[in-house]
């Protein structure tokens, strides 16, 4: 679940929902997601101009030769202010990228902007190629590629791998967002091994680990009354993954979604009612006060589990800030994993 309130950079748009600012956004003309449309790969690797917002999100978790545990995200967003894509200085599409590099005592972000139509920013299917400036993620495939970024103080140069096949978040791809029935377009790469080397106020140190890729894709995911959510991504030593998160709605109980994925690739979605998200412990980062520790229930697969923040100072102080950062897996299972918070202030 990733990044709905991008729309608010297009004019017009109120702030009433707060961080999210999506379920009264008009749709204009704008294609809507349907449920039983088959994803097609790799052409949906790369973008959809009738929808009005989509993003390729990385994040990974990192430990340098000293065991020094690290966080990475890569984010591009593509935002529009009209239907479909036309060349040079006529496009109506937005473009903005997110990079952060976090350790227990430290969190970098950089922010890039960029107009479509002029080769500042865009994304090729195959072979794959997402980039805005100097900042890539490339590869003959979205399996296989290297991902680069820098700002002041740290830079990444990352090489993602995986053998298994894209997860289709949902129902088979259409990731319901509300009791409204509001949804997007959702897939992920849970399962890349990485490599690379991070430098860090000049240091530079080389690290491995694992990373988790998000695609998604819509036009008016939220319901008028949400106004914001929790996204866990987790990556558990026993090779099982899990994608949950929770939208918080002003007008009555949070909506709940997920999926558990086993360590061969095989999908079960979550329904609302299959999994809880329940924050333990109120933490003050640069930021505003927000959950810093949750319990995070699977019943059903005997899931029950206490995630903490790598660094609670991970803060995303971005034109619209939120916290974003890796989080340490202990309980009926153990790992590493990301959480995403907005909504927050």
């Amino acid at each position: 679940m990733r990044f709905l309130w991008i729309l608010m950079l297009l004019p017009g748009l109120a702030f009433a929902q707060g961080f999210a600012g999506l379920g009264n956004a008009p749709q204009d003309g704008f294609a809507t997601p349907e449920r039983g449309v088959s994803l097609s790969f790799p052409a949906d690797h790369g973008s959809h101009p009738d929808y009005r917002i989509e993003w390729w999100y990385l994040t990974a978790n990192m430990t340098g030769p000293d065991g020094t545990q690290y966080g990475a995200q890569w984010t591009l967003f593509r935002s529009a202010l009209d239907v479909g894509e036309r060349p040079d200085w006529d496009s109506p599409q937005i473009w903005m990228a997110h990079a952060a590099l976090t350790s227990a005592d430290q969190h970098f972000v950089a922010e890039k902007f960029a107009r479509g139509g002029i080769g500042q920013a865009g994304v090729v299917a195959q072979p794959f190629e997402a980039w805005i400036d100097d900042w890539q993620m490339s590869g003959p495939t979205l399996n296989n590629v290297t991902v680069q970024a820098s700002g002041q103080g740290f830079s990444y140069a990352l090489d993602l791998r995986a053998d298994a096949p894209f997860t289709l978040q949902g129902d088979a791809g259409y990731s319901v967002k509300s009791a409204a029935g509001q949804a997007s377009y959702y897939y992920s790469q849970p399962f890349y091994d990485l490599s690379g080397v991070i430098e860090v106020e000049g240091v530079q140190v080389p690290v491995t680990g694992q990373a988790w890729l998000d695609r998604e894709w819509s036009s008016q995911p939220l319901a008028e009354t949400q106004t914001g959510w929790d996204w866990f991504s987790l990556q558990l030593d026993g090779g099982e993954r899990v994608m949950a998160f929770r939208l918080r709605d002003e007008a009555g109980q949070p909506f709940h979604s997920g999926t558990w994925i086993a360590a061969d690739g095989t999908v079960q979605p979550l329904a609302n009612d299959a999994l809880l998200l329940t924050p333990l412990a109120i933490g003050q980062s640069v930021g505003p006060e927000l959950p810093v520790e949750w319990r995070v229930q699977v019943p059903s697969r005997g899931l029950d589990v206490t995630t903490t923040a790598l660094n609670v100072d991970s803060w995303m102080g971005t034109l619209f800030p939120y916290w974003e950062g890796p989080i340490r897996i202990e309980g009926s299972h153990s790992g590493v994993g990301y959480l995403e918070m907005t909504g927050y202030d």
